[in-house]
């Protein structure tokens, strides 16, 4: 049996996105951005753990990123849709970065990552920026 993990948020990226998106499509220059929200609405899912965060995405689902936070050194929040949703980037020791978009109630994800962050590198606190 694997080690239980306490659910803090579990999915899909936020529907004010697919609206607008769809909206911006009524234009031919908004055409990619409204397949981009599409695909989002359809198979972006995000599930942040008491233990790590995963994504998952990509063309039909089949992409996903696990994190763990010792491994996160920066969160950047950028909010969208009037405040109602944002992305978030998470930069990684190694240098990658994870993008998350069109988080759902982010300044609460954001709040909930930062402080497992901070718990769990102490000497890194100057690191995170918000």
């Amino acid at each position: 049996m694997g080690i239980r993990e306490e659910v803090f948020y579990e999915g899909g990226s936020h529907i004010g996105d697919l609206i607008i998106g769809i909206f911006v499509g009524l234009t031919v220059v908004g055409i990619p951005l409204t397949i981009g929200a599409i695909v989002r609405a359809l198979w972006l899912h995000f599930r942040i753990t008491d233990r790590r965060i995963s994504v998952t995405g990509g063309w039909m689902g089949r992409d996903r990123s696990d994190v763990i936070y010792s491994e996160v050194v920066k969160i950047v929040k950028v909010p969208r849709g009037v405040g109602l949703w944002g992305d978030m980037v998470l930069t990684l020791r190694d240098g990658t970065r994870l993008e998350m978009r069109a988080v759902p109630r982010y300044r609460e994800i954001y709040d909930y990552i930062n402080g497992k962050v901070v718990m769990r590198n102490p000497g890194k606190i100057g690191a995170i920026r918000r």
